[in-house]
This record gives structure tokens, sequence and C-alpha cells, in this order.
């Protein structure tokens, strides 16, 4: 007698839903876990045979691959918008988690690609690259935003300079807009060596 299961989880932050399905279709079992490692690590050991996992990509995907890679044959993390099942008919945890579970014993699930580490760092540090340039970007238009309300005329890079700090402060009368100017200043020196380093 074959020992394949086909798990479908649908994950979010407090709770999965689970359903288990064997080479047949027949739903084995369902319940609702804690998004817990220890939880969701002795539910997968205390199933037995050739185990397979399906998933939607989340912001816990990447997580939830990893925790469970080393203890199934197969995880699939798939694209919800590629399976229509997913995307159609009545939505809840329970019915999610068992159509990813049909979908994955069927072989119909389109997966997104998780791998190795290496990947996951370049991306991390990709992330942490655009976040911090648009924080950058942000502060440096305040500051022109501040001037322009003001009709001090701010072209160029000149504003930003921190040798023309004190020229371009001057420059504002009103002593809260120049507070305000300041701490801008303090925010983009903040900001500006982090950018150089990521």
């Amino acid at each position: 007698m074959s020992q394949e299961k086909y798990i479908g989880m649908d994950v979010h932050q407090a709770t999965v839903s689970a359903a288990v399905r064997d080479r047949n279709g027949n739903l084995l079992m369902e319940c609702v876990l804690e998004t817990k490692a220890d939880t969701l690590l002795e539910f997968v050991q205390g199933l037995h045979g050739t185990l397979s996992l399906a998933f939607e990509e989340g912001t816990l995907a990447a997580w939830l691959h990893d925790l469970l890679k080393p203890h199934v044959n197969q995880v699939v993390v798939c694209d919800p918008r590629k399976a229509a099942v997913l995307r159609n008919g009545n939505k809840n945890d329970r019915i999610d988690a068992r159509n990813l579970s049909e979908l994955l014993r069927t072989n119909q699930l389109k997966p997104v690609y998780h791998g190795e580490h290496g990947l996951r760092t370049l991306k991390e540090l990709g992330r942490s690259y655009l976040t911090v340039s648009k924080e950058m970007t942000r502060t440096m238009n305040r500051i022109k935003s501040l001037y322009r309300s003001w009709a001090i005329p701010c072209a160029g890079t000149t504003v930003y300079a921190p040798r023309h700090r004190r020229e371009w402060l001057a420059k504002i009368a009103e002593p809260g807009a120049r507070v305000r100017a300041q701490h801008l200043y303090e925010q983009l020196d903040h900001v500006q060596p982090i950018r150089v380093r990521a």
C-alpha cells in the first residue's frame, strides 16, 4: 500500500490550515496549527510516508520553505494567480488548504523558485539598498519642498551639501521651519552612510 501524502497549507501569521490527502485524493486529515516552528515540525514529523507539501507564495513562504524542506520529500511554493481553482469559488482557509493538497496531488501547481540561501541573501541586500535609497530620496525631496514652501529657489544639489547648509538655513526666516530643515538634514546625514555601505 502506498504511503504518499499530499499536504496543502494555507499560511497566515497566526495560524496555518492544513489538509492531507492520500494518492487517491481521499482527505485523511484537516487541522489548524499555530504558525510556530515547533508546532509545524511536530505536525510534519507525525506524518509517515512520502510527503509532498504545497503552500502559496507570501511573506512567510521563504521561512516555511526553509523550515520544512528537510522534513518532506517535496515542497512546492506556488503562485496563487496561476491556479484558477485558488482564485475562484468559495474562499476560506480550510477550502484553500484542501484545494492546494488536491492541486499538488494532481500536479497542477506552478512552482515559484525558492532555492539556495545565496540568492536570498542577495535579494535581501537588494531590498535593503532600495529601501534606503527611497528613504534618502524622500528626505531630499522634503528638504527641497520645505525651501520651496517659503519661496526659496533651490535648484541643483548644493542645498544638500554639508558645507553649504549654514548658508541655506540662513535663507529660512521662520525659526520653526529652520528647525524642521535641520532635522531633515540630520535625517539625510544618517541615511547617506547606510546607503554607501549597502
